[in-house]
């Protein structure tokens, strides 16, 4: 893993505290923040269990909704700091969208996207997607132990 620069641990702290406001609302303790530099251009928090049951309420998707139309010209350079390893879901939405670079701070030791990226399709190069983690264990390895406890107790979760 590469090292991390402070712009890099700012934006992963900031995700961590995102991560912690979604779980004191009732939610996955996890979320994202999508930056390019000192430039934040959406953040977001889970949104799984509440206001209602939201199965997609990923924050990663649901920052990916808050990027403003005009800043996507700027995808190539946007990194996604989020405090768990996005999902395939995620992955594939950030791939679509252009997100070249991803730190998070924690493995989804279960269903994490790196097990898609060496299938993707021709048309992405090798390389296309920067995965940087776990960056930040420590602080979200806990964080995804209390996603596992919610996610089997949901309709769509669990074995």
């Amino acid at each position: 893993m590469s090292e991390l620069s402070p712009i890099d641990r700012r934006h992963l702290d900031r995700a961590i505290g995102l991560a912690l406001q979604a779980e004191a609302d009732g939610n996955l303790p996890v979320g994202a923040v999508i930056a390019a530099g000192d430039t934040v251009f959406a953040e977001a928090k889970n949104r799984v269990l509440r206001p209602r049951l939201n199965p997609g309420g990923h924050a990663e998707t649901l920052a990916l909704r808050q990027v403003e139309p005009e800043a996507w010209q700027y995808a190539a350079e946007m990194t996604c700091y989020t405090t768990l390893e996005p999902c395939i879901m995620c992955t594939g939405s950030l791939l679509l969208h252009g997100i070249r670079r991803v730190v998070f701070g924690a493995f989804d030791v279960d269903g994490g996207g790196r097990f898609v990226l060496p299938h993707l399709p021709p048309y992405y190069a090798p390389g296309t997607m920067s995965w940087i983690g776990p960056a930040a264990p420590a602080r979200c390895d806990p964080l995804y132990h209390r996603v596992l406890e919610h996610f089997e107790r949901l309709p769509f979760g669990g074995p």
